[in-house]
C-alpha cells in the first residue's frame, strides 16, 4: 500500500483548490494532507505542485500525474460502490442545487416523483441562481443552465432552452421594434444576471453588451417590467411563453435567435456512479429532455 499513500490528497487537493480544503473533504488535517504530498512528491522525486500563498497549480508532471490517478481513483470508488450497491435501493441524504425559477418548475417536481419512487433517500435542494462550489458545499449533484465553465466536473446533458428577446405592445408603439442587432442600443433593454445578450449572425455566435434603466437578478420582476411597457427583455421560454400566448409580449430579433442552450446536470466526479445519484439524474433527463422552450 506504500505506492497509494499521498494520491489521494494529492487527487484532492488539485479538485478543491487548495491544502485547507483537501483536508475538510478527507476529515484530516491540512498539516496531515501537506505531509502525504510532500512524501509522495519525495518519492517519485518530481515536483506535482507549484505554490504560492495564494494559488496552487500543477506543474507538467503533475497534471499526467493527476490524470492516471484521478482514472485509479475513480476505478476504485466504482468498483467499491458495484459491489456495496448490488440488490440496495438508493438511500441515505442527497445534497442539490438549482436556479430559483427553473428549479421551482421544472426540476423540483421531477425530484418529487423520485422521492416517491425512492422514499428512503432524504433531499436537501437549494434553489438559488449563484453558481455554489460543489466540492466546498458538499453537493451531490446541480442543475446548471447553459454554456458550462467548470471542467473539473462531470457533466450530462438533460435539455435544452431557448432565449427569447421580447418587448410589450405598448413599449413598441412609442419605441418601435429594433429590426437589427445594432438597434438594440437605442433601447431600453432591462437586464438580469448577465449584461450581455448572446445571438446568432450569419452563423457566427455574437454577444452584445446591453444597457438600460433596470437591473435586477428576478425573471418575474423583468418580465413584469416588460408588460408594463418599461423595456426589452431576453429571457428563456419558460418565463415568457405564457406572455407571448395571451399577447402580453411580442418576439422580436427571431431571425438573430441563439441556437438552444443546454440543461446540464453537473457533479463531482466521486458522485456519477451512486445510485442515489444516477438514478435522479435519469429521471431528470427523462423530463427535461423533450423541453423545446
Amino acid at each position: 500500500m506504500m505506492r497509494w499513500e499521498g494520491v489521494t490528497e494529492f487527487v484532492s487537493v488539485v479538485d478543491t483548490g487548495s491544502f485547507t480544503s483537501a483536508g475538510k473533504v478527507l476529515g484530516i488535517s491540512t498539516a496531515q494532507v501537506s505531509r502525504q504530498v510532500n512524501q509522495l512528491e519525495n518519492r517519485l522525486n518530481t515536483k506535482l505542485l507549484y505554490r504560492t500563498t495564494r494559488k496552487i497549480s500543477l506543474t507538467e508532471e503533475g497534471r499526467i500525474f493527476y490524470q492516471h490517478c484521478r482514472q485509479a481513483l475513480d476505478g476504485l470508488e466504482e468498483a467499491e460502490r458495484a459491489m456495496s450497491n448490488l440488490h440496495i435501493s438508493p438511500q441515505g441524504s442527497l445534497k442539490m442545487t438549482a436556479p430559483v425559477i427553473f428549479g421551482e418548475q421544472y426540476v423540483m417536481p421531477a425530484v418529487l416523483d423520485y422521492m416517491q419512487l425512492y422514499p428512503e433517500v432524504e433531499v436537501t435542494c437549494e434553489l438559488t441562481n449563484q453558481p455554489l462550489d460543489l466540492v466546498q458545499g458538499g453537493y451531490d449533484l446541480a442543475v446548471r443552465l447553459g454554456h458550462l465553465k467548470d471542467s473539473s466536473m462531470m457533466a450530462r446533458l438533460l435539455g435544452n432552452r431557448t432565449l427569447h428577446v421580447c418587448a410589450s405592445p405598448s413599449y413598441l408603439t412609442r419605441f418601435g421594434a429594433p429590426h437589427t442587432l445594432s438597434e438594440l442600443n437605442q433601447h431600453n433593454c432591462l437586464i438580469g444576471t448577465n449584461s450581455h445578450w448572446r445571438f446568432m449572425e450569419e452563423g457566427r455566435l455574437r454577444s452584445i453588451k446591453v444597457k438600460g434603466t433596470l437591473n435586477c437578478g428576478s425573471g418575474h420582476v423583468l418580465v413584469d417590467a416588460a408588460i408594463r411597457g418599461i423595456g426589452v427583455i431576453q429571457m428563456p421560454g419558460y418565463y415568457v411563453e405564457d406572455a407571448i400566448a395571451d399577447g402580453r409580449l411580442i418576439p422580436l430579433l427571431q431571425t438573430y435567435q441563439e441556437p438552444k442552450e443546454g440543461i446540464w446536470a453537473l457533479y463531482p466526479h466521486n458522485r456519477h456512479q451512486s445510485p442515489k445519484v444516477r438514478l435522479l439524474v435519469d429521471m431528470l433527463a427523462q423530463k427535461l429532455s423533450a423541453m423545446s422552450r
